[in-house]
């Protein structure tokens, strides 16, 4: 799903682009930025093969929220940067029985918290004097502060549920190790790639982002660059309101 949402996210970027480039040469444009205040839906999931692919039906619903400072550099360009608290993870369903799923399953959640600082070249492109569709990119990194891990199953009717902290290590950035690894838990420091486009709109700003991860999440795998299994796929849409 995640797969489609981004090759319909390039059709409609092209359209727009054709249709943006004529307005432009006709509209003067004013780069204000602002501080704005961000919230949002994310649909995240953690890659499952060594090509970076997800399996859809494990992606989580989750959110962001946080604070955006646009930064004027040009007429056209900006550059947007912030501090999100960013939702992450992925969820998986097991059925004894796909026909019945009242009963004789075990559903789980990951869904770690982390604190996210983008860092985007933004392209704004005038529509009209109040509306610029903008289109942008650039590297993230992120903290691990907290989530939840949890488990719900019944079985012959017999139902339970458990909850546990998700841990993270304790890692020194200023070092190539990770310190503090083990199996149970996720490196402290994520980093990665975003990609966006969307559309200012007087005070309010709408946008579509999709942010590949570049590290794995476990603590103790060290192959990065290997491939691409393990690592955050996140898609999400928020609003922002100037301030």
């Amino acid at each position: 799903m995640i797969k489609k949402v981004m090759k319909l996210g390039v059709l409609t970027s092209l359209a727009a682009f054709s249709f943006i480039g004529l307005k432009a040469q006709t509209t003067t444009p004013t780069n204000n930025g602002g501080v704005y205040i961000r919230g949002g839906y994310n649909l995240s999931n953690i890659s499952t093969s060594n090509d970076g692919s997800v399996n859809d039906s494990r992606a989580l619903s989750t959110f962001h929220a946080g604070v955006i400072a646009d930064l004027p550099v040009a007429p056209i360009l900006s550059v947007q940067t912030g501090l999100l608290l960013n939702g992450q993870g992925s969820k998986a369903n097991w059925y004894l029985d796909d026909n019945n799923k009242s009963d004789n399953y075990v559903k789980t959640k990951f869904n770690p918290l982390y604190l996210q600082l983008p860092v985007n070249a933004v392209v704004k492109l005038p529509v009209s004097e109040s509306t610029k569709f903008i289109v942008g990119a650039g590297p993230y990194i992120q903290m691990g502060i907290g989530g939840k891990s949890k488990m719900e199953s019944s079985f012959a009717g017999v139902k339970s549920s458990s909850s546990e902290d998700i841990k993270f290590n304790n890692d020194d950035p200023t070092t190539g190790d990770q310190e503090g690894a083990r199996y149970d838990r996720l490196k402290r420091f994520d980093a990665g790639i975003n990609a966006l486009a969307g559309f200012e709109i007087d005070r309010f700003m709408i946008t579509a982002n999709y942010g590949l991860g570049l590290t794995k999440i476990n603590s103790t795998q060290t192959d990065n660059n290997n491939n691409d299994k393990n690592k955050f796929r996140t898609f999400s849409v928020g609003v922002g309101f100037k301030l």
